[in-house]
């Protein structure tokens, strides 16, 4: 049971400075004046123009697919930069083969124009 008694510690201070920041909020905060316009759906006061329905330009989702695989390399490179120093010359090298497999597809996609934004 001792083992605990940090983890309640913790949780009985951040509860308690939870608590105290909320609270300081309501009390020096102040209330923006009621606005028709502020108060709308749409809070910046313009109607939609559009369909919510209408279609993007593909390149917003190539940019997030795009994003989405280099994301991901770097959630690779972390562990394995944590572990480089117990890992041996099999593990090194795969994942240079990962990094240059990657770099590869990133020139390929430069080369095609996949990052021009014109």
């Amino acid at each position: 049971m001792g083992d605990y008694v940090p983890v309640g510690i913790f949780l009985l201070i951040g509860t308690a400075l939870s608590c105290i920041i909320l609270g300081l909020s309501f009390v020096v905060g102040t209330t923006p004046k009621e606005d028709p316009e502020k108060l709308s759906a749409y809070e910046c006061g313009f109607d939609p123009f559009d369909d919510a329905r209408a279609r993007f330009d593909i390149r917003f989702y190539l940019v997030a697919i795009l994003f989405l695989v280099f994301d991901l390399e770097v959630s690779f490179l972390f562990p394995w930069a944590v572990t480089l120093h117990s890992i041996d010359l099999f593990g090194y090298w795969s994942m240079i083969l990962f990094l240059i497999i990657l770099t590869i597809g990133f020139v390929y996609e430069w080369k095609k124009g996949a990052l021009d934004w014109e």
